[in-house]
């Protein structure tokens, strides 16, 4: 390992240039691999799209639903003559609209009861409504305020061209004049979906801008003692951008969670890049330059490599979660303190190199040297008195564990997403007239769903749980509805009168709920409730299914958004502890690999503490569990690693040099307080730019983030000295017993 470092240190202190040609090809490669990242919304990232749930959520949403954009007329009288006549006249120039493929409203019904007019008055706007199955009334007129009507695109249309066909849309309704009083907006999944995406890039462009102009106030501050106290900062926006293009060329598509890492990635990027600064000015006060650059990187840079491994562990436990999105989080997080610790592994000394670097000779400023007095005291007194401190460490922490059960879990999309954006609004100003506008739905399929026998089941089933749960559903509506409102209010009785009914039904209209013959959707409207009480809805559905089973051959699924956020809350509370319990076993694995004795195992300590300090202060500050939050546990363990095992590298260092433990533990502490210090304040701002972010899943994770990074802190520089000092205790008194038991049985000794 060392001949590796050496050998880092020769090539960027004899062939600088070299090296530097190369970074700058990297960087141009990442320019290009930066323009091929995609951002990633909908279902695929909250569930698994290989998984069976998943297979058929997508199958679901790409036959049904995520091609259907919704047309909301808000008006005093949506079912007036003039609002009727208006719909109308939009709906066939819609449909044949490019990306179009097909539209569906109200008019449609109407015209169809009334001899394929529209009524002229509100008298027989009146009688004919009466003709019409409710449950399809109320599917386009769900209020006396709104009207609503269906658009359905081209399917396979990329984001590009789905946008086109929502600007073509809105364009040609602003052509037409617009009945006074009347309000049209559009929504639906595609609406929804790209109004997301530009807030994603919006927010992560904010994020990262915040997060690096943190970064130099940090510097500015507290890296005064040091030459060329932001390089840091340069370090690490190289670092970024090589971080984007290894994203872009690799394909990894950009989520909610994933904006998240790279605020992240910059707050303990900037920590390497401090780490190898601190340490290279410190040297190159005593020593030539090129010497300074070798010691920097054959003795800094594999403490920061296995920091920056223990760190990856953590991350690398997000992958066991069925959570796409966290798994997402995981890797480019491991990507980005990767790509970060090599840039700054070889660009702190090349930069040096190149601009002939010169320590600021001065030494450290008075305010760091109180900052290393004051935490090596500290230190000392802890050192000294290790039970007490860790008594009251792990009583906090044991309370954290036993409230952590009691912070509840937040699965429901529409809080993650900017409360201002324009889509959402819209949502909620529906939700708060008809409740859920996303049904739940069930998926019919089977050799022949439009089946005589097949219809009239949808029909019984849809009244059955209108009837059983009459306060949580709207509505419950399927094309049974809709052949009933076809063949004047009943039921067709044989076959051909069931066939004659669906050819009336027009075209736009059973895309909704039909697939062929093969597949049928029933749509289940519920009020407004929390995902507990959805959960709750889909087991008595699941229920109702036994009981009331579909005909032979015919088969049923709970599918949609409906039952992916409520299957999300157990996934989890499953998944959650799973990845805090990997992430302890990979970094103790890795921490035993590396160091192989007992003091391999004192970073995990403080890190088992942190994270039951982290649910003490998620349950006074009254931060629920979401897919973000429930990744912290892992993600503290690998942040919370870094700092003690860099103090307990330093500490290894001076234990060579001295057997006094308490010495040992005073000049670690004195020698990279300060520095340590740095680098968790410069991550603690880098992860506060996630507090900005205008999602409130990322807002919340960086409040709980920040938390983490200042508990890991002071586990760090108040809880390892404790556990350093304890071990050495417990290690001497063992030593204490073997020669006493030897001195009592010299010849077992012998033996030996």
């Amino acid at each position: 390992m060392q001949s590796f470092f050496s050998g880092v240190a020769d090539l960027v202190v004899h062939r600088p240039r070299l090296v530097a040609q190369v970074a700058v090809v990297l960087m141009l490669i990442s320019l290009v691999g930066m323009s091929m990242i995609s951002m990633a919304t909908g279902n695929d990232t909250y569930l698994d799209k290989n998984s069976e749930r998943g297979i058929i959520s997508n199958h679901y949403s790409d036959t049904f639903q995520q091609n259907t954009l919704v047309l909301l007329f808000e008006c005093n009288d949506p079912s007036s003559p003039e609002i009727l006549a208006y719909i109308d006249s939009i709906m066939g120039p819609i449909a044949k609209l490019q990306y179009v493929s097909g539209t569906a409203s109200v008019t449609d019904v109407i015209k169809q009861a009334n001899n394929g007019t529209l009524p002229l008055s509100s008298g027989e706007v009146t009688e004919v409504k009466q003709k019409i199955a409710p449950a399809v009334l109320k599917q386009y007129i769900p209020s006396n305020l709104l009207n609503m009507a269906m658009v359905t695109l081209e399917p396979g249309l990329s984001d590009k061209k789905k946008e086109s066909a929502m600007k073509n849309i809105l364009s040609f309704i602003d052509s037409t004049n617009i009945p006074p009083g009347l309000s049209i907006k559009l929504t639906g999944d595609a609406a929804f979906s790209m109004e997301m995406r530009n807030e994603m890039g919006t927010s992560m462009m904010t994020l990262i801008m915040a997060a690096l102009l943190l970064m130099v106030v940090v510097m500015g501050l507290l890296f005064s003692y040091v030459s060329h106290r932001f390089l840091p900062v340069l370090i690490v926006t190289i670092g970024l951008l090589l971080t984007f293009g290894v994203v872009g060329l690799g394909h990894v598509t950009v989520s909610m969670a994933v904006i998240s890492a790279f605020p992240v990635m910059i707050g303990l990027g900037i920590d390497y890049a401090i780490q190898f600064h601190s340490r290279l000015e410190e040297e190159a006060r005593t020593n030539p330059l090129p010497e300074a650059i070798r010691i920097t990187v054959t003795k800094t840079g594999p403490a920061v490599m296995y920091a920056m491994l223990a760190t990856s562990m953590g991350f690398f436990a997000m992958f066991i979660s069925p959570v796409p999105m966290i798994q997402g989080f995981g890797l480019v997080s491991i990507i980005g303190v990767v790509v970060c610790y090599l840039t700054s592994l070889i660009g702190i000394p090349l930069i040096a190199v190149l601009i002939d670097y010169k320590a600021k000779g001065a030494g450290k400023s008075k305010l760091t040297e109180s900052i290393d007095f004051g935490l090596s005291k500290i230190a000392v007194g802890i050192a000294k008195n290790p039970v007490p401190v860790l008594l009251v460490v792990f009583f906090v922490a044991f309370v954290g564990i036993q409230m952590d059960s009691r912070i509840p879990i937040d699965t429901n999309q529409n809080s993650f997403v900017p409360p201002g954006m324009p889509a959402k609004v819209t949502l909620d100003k529906v939700t708060r007239i008809v409740g859920s506008t996303d049904p739940a739905p069930i998926l019919v399929y089977g050799d022949n769903v439009l089946a005589l026998d097949s219809v009239k089941w949808m029909k019984e089933f849809t009244t059955l749980e209108m009837n059983l749960h009459p306060t949580r559903l709207n509505n419950a509506v399927s094309i049974a509805d809709y052949v009933i409102s076809y063949n004047n209010g009943t039921m067709p009785q044989t076959q051909s009168e069931l066939d004659a009914s669906l050819e009336k039904i027009p075209a736009g209209t059973k895309k909704q709920f039909l697939n062929g013959r093969s597949e049928a959707v029933v749509k289940l409207f519920t009020s407004k409730m929390e995902t507990p009480a959805q959960s709750d809805l889909k087991d008595q559905i699941k229920g109702d299914l036994e009981l009331h089973q579909p005909p032979a051959g015919i088969k049923t699924s709970i599918t949609g958004s409906f039952d992916l956020f409520t299957n999300l809350i157990s996934q989890l509370v499953e998944s959650k502890e799973a990845m805090t319990y990997l992430g302890f076993v990979l970094v103790a694995l890795f921490l035993g690999l590396v160091y192989r004795n007992i003091n391999a195992l004192t970073p995990i300590v403080p890190i088992v503490a942190i994270v039951g300090w982290n649910a003490v202060a998620m349950y006074v500050l009254g931060i629920d569990y979401n897919p973000m939050t429930a990744c912290l546990g892992s993600m503290t363990i690998g942040v919370a690693a870094e700092y003690t095992i860099l103090v307990m590298e330093r500490y290894l260092e001076e234990r060579e040099v001295t057997d006094d433990v308490v010495e040992a533990i005073k000049n670690s502490v004195r020698k990279i307080g300060s520095a340590i210090l740095v680098s968790g304040l410069a991550t603690f701002f880098g992860f506060s730019a996630l507090i900005l972010s205008a999602f409130p899943i990322i807002s919340n994770f960086g409040l709980t983030t920040i938390i983490a990074v200042l508990f890991s802190l002071i586990g760090a520089v108040a809880v390892m000295p404790a556990v350093l000092s304890l071990v050495d205790q417990i290690v001497h008194r063992v030593e204490e017993v073997e020669e006493e038991v030897l001195h009592i049985h010299p010849l077992a000794h012998e033996k030996k």
